[in-house]
């Protein structure tokens, strides 16, 4: 095997861990990246490898009976798995020359949530969500109070009926008008638990197939019109015969899709004759999503602002403000040096602005010549200037092309900023901005490990502080803590390297300091995709603070244990809460949050730091106030549980863990 042949196959490799966890994660409601970024992933494989048992595998599937959300887990009858998507008409049309269709079954795609109806006999008896593609929540009773759910057919059929359960826009903007996503709401409200709401949802019908009968349907047209001829609200289907005129439809309907009754983001193309066996793939070959273009806008690049994080100098680029999703924008991340060169870009070039996933703005490219007139060019064109020399040291930057940073270990700023973190990461709120500064700039704390020689004598003499406020801020700095390899390594500001980051990196067998240390460039860029920069900075971040962290793991002299540990990783089969998520907000009595946040990681929980959808659960000990993250997780449909609640559910967690194996594996699949 040649060099490039084993560079290709460890990138097949490393593709394929990366789109089978991202799938699990966007099936679990807690998608990690946005769908345009997990687009690329997936065509680079399919490109790389197109025999890839990921590219033509049928889902991700699980054997659940009941999830810790309480809704019953049900298997589908279609397959609900994802689709190619084409962003423009020349990818379209690439896809059409490739399929070889003549004509094309278009549909409104809609803005929704999937929802799988499961006829018996004709009778409704489940409705169950999209879940992992294969497996989904029984939520059977809010559909019932859905519209246009029929209750019985006027055929004895028995098989799956697919749509999405869609928000009217009249009630959206009548009941939820300060929410800009009618989708999210969507999915929230019909898991509610008490159903509360789903009398304002609709299910919109496109999709339907008989069990074990694969010729139920003649073709994709029959299926369409037996659907309406059921009582089924159908998406708006349309037959094209040629490629020129799906592209004129797609614009057609982009133009008014602001005065549709519901929210739509593009058409469904798809094959008139229906194939079974390409129905049942993760991504169908013969249909895809025809997305509408993003929303643009152009403006003129006037400043490029360069943020300083650690070693790190990240440009930012400051633009005329532009209305883009409902938000006024002026700001951007430009990323890197690379980004900069590869647009040519400049102060005073005309740029085209988007929103990414409708949330980060991102300056797309250069705009076309002529798309603003001459009158916005207030000044000529200058060269964007790359620092050269750390403001804080004077060492020479170095430009990486993806990252321009300061290589000098001992520099200031990389150290001051490495305190800050740590403090941050183990949540030291005793320990101020103001004082660590002070004992950063007379000397006395320069390492992580010279917080734990302070003593409440010493600090008495900073500016503001007394023996009563000493003694609390030592005694917080010296409270024993036993932290996961992920936060110890976290707390220690390798560049770009965060929390999550090592959680996946311990998840793939690193879950030791020791192996950590053992691992090469080539291990760590084999996991998650991580790629090779990455593992990089990674290793010689750990060759780096080397030192620092045995310092930190050693006992002072006098004592018999250290005061920071580092937890050994926990069974497989303990991480009873693995797949969910929690955010915490507001205080706690019986604990601090980062102490509940290590309680639930223990056990293989996310943690997140905004109310975001799929969210498990939000902690609050005020569960009934108007906050605007428990108003956003009322809107989403997501339980917002008390700190008692939250007690309760660890210990019927941790009781469960006692179990015989196989009723823990009946309760937490």
């Amino acid at each position: 095997m040649t060099r490039k042949d084993k560079t290709a196959l460890e990138r097949q490799k490393t593709l394929e861990i990366l789109i089978l966890k991202y799938q699990k994660s966007y099936y679990d409601g807690e998608p990690e990246i946005s769908d345009d970024e997990f687009d690329i992933l997936w065509d680079e494989l399919k490109n790389l490898a197109p025999d890839s048992d990921v590219i033509n595998r049928v889902g991700v599937g699980s054997d659940a009976v009941f999830g810790i959300d309480g809704f019953p887990k049900t298997r589908h009858i279609l397959l609900m798995g994802s689709q190619d998507k084409a962003a423009n008409p020349e990818e379209f049309r690439a896809w059409a020359i490739k399929t070889g269709l003549s004509q094309f079954i278009v549909q409104y795609k809609l803005d929704g949530a999937s929802l799988e109806l499961q006829y018996e006999q004709g009778r409704l008896v489940r409705a169950v969500t999209r879940g992992d593609g294969i497996t989904g929540d029984d939520i059977t009773a809010n559909a019932r109070r859905m519209a246009h759910v029929p209750e019985k057919l006027t055929l004895p059929f028995s098989g799956g009926v697919r749509g999405e359960v869609v928000m009217p826009r009249d009630v959206w903007k009548k009941k939820h008008a300060d929410n800009p996503n009618s989708r999210n709401i969507s999915s929230g409200i019909m898991r509610r638990k008490d159903g509360c709401g789903c009398e304002d949802l609709m299910f919109v019908a496109y999709d339907a197939a008989a069990a074990g009968d694969d010729g139920y349907f003649s073709d994709e047209m029959h299926k369409i019109q037996w659907l309406e001829k059921q009582g089924f609200q159908i998406a708006t289907t349309k037959l094209c015969g040629s490629v020129d005129e799906v592209i004129a439809f797609r614009d057609d309907v982009g133009a008014k899709r602001d005065s549709l009754p519901f929210g739509i983001d593009g058409l469904v193309v798809k094959d008139i004759t229906i194939d079974m066996t390409d129905l049942r793939r993760t991504r169908p070959e013969k249909q895809i999503a025809f997305k509408f273009e993003l929303e643009t806008a152009i403006s003129i690049l006037r400043v490029v602002a360069w943020s300083e994080s650690g070693a790190t100098y990240t440009p930012i680029g400051i633009f005329d403000p532009v209305q883009l999703a409902g938000t006024t924008v002026q700001r951007a991340n430009l990323n890197n040096p690379d980004m900069i060169r590869s647009m040519d870009l400049k102060i005073g070039s005309a740029v085209c602005v988007v929103k990414r996933g409708e949330i980060i703005p991102k300056i797309e490219k250069l705009a076309p010549e002529g798309a603003l007139p001459p009158s916005a060019f207030t000044s000529g064109f200058q060269e964007i200037t790359i620092p050269d020399r750390c403001a804080v040291c004077g060492a020479d930057l170095v430009d990486a092309g993806t990252r321009l940073y300061c290589p000098n270990a001992a520099c200031p700023k990389r150290l001051h900023h490495r305190l800050e973190k740590w403090v941050s990461v183990l949540d030291i709120r005793e320990l101020g901005d103001k004082l660590l500064r002070q004992l950063f700039d007379k000397g006395r704390v320069r390492h992580i490990a010279d917080l734990y020689t302070l003593t409440a004598e010493e600090l008495a003499d900073y500016e503001r502080m007394g023996e009563l406020s000493s003694a609390k801020v030592i005694r917080h700095i010296q409270t024993p803590r036993e932290l996961s390899l992920a936060v110890f390594i976290a707390g220690f500001d390798l560049e770009g390297i965060a929390e999550t980051t090592m959680e996946k990196i311990a998840a793939a067998g690193f879950d030791t300091l020791a192996k950590l240390r053992d691992a090469s460039v080539e291990d760590l860029a084999a996991v998650h995709g991580l790629g090779e920069i990455t593992a990089k900075a990674i290793v010689d971040g750990l060759v780096e603070t080397a030192a620092e962290m045995d310092a930190v793991l050693s006992p002072q002299p006098g004592a018999a244990t250290s005061i920071i540990s580092i937890a050994d990783p926990p069974p497989e089969d303990s991480l009873l809460l693995r797949g969910k998520s929690f955010c915490f907000t507001g205080e706690l009595v019986s604990m601090k949050r980062t102490q509940a946040e290590e309680k639930v990681k223990v056990l293989g929980a996310s943690v997140k730091t905004s109310v975001v959808k799929g969210l498990s659960y939000l902690v609050t000990n005020t569960p009934q106030s108007g906050s605007a993250k428990n108003k956003k997780a009322r809107e989403l449909g997501i339980p917002v549980i008390d700190e008692q609640q939250f007690s309760a559910l660890l210990a019927e967690t941790n009781n469960t863990a006692s179990m015989k194996p196989s009723i823990q594996g009946e309760l937490f699949s």
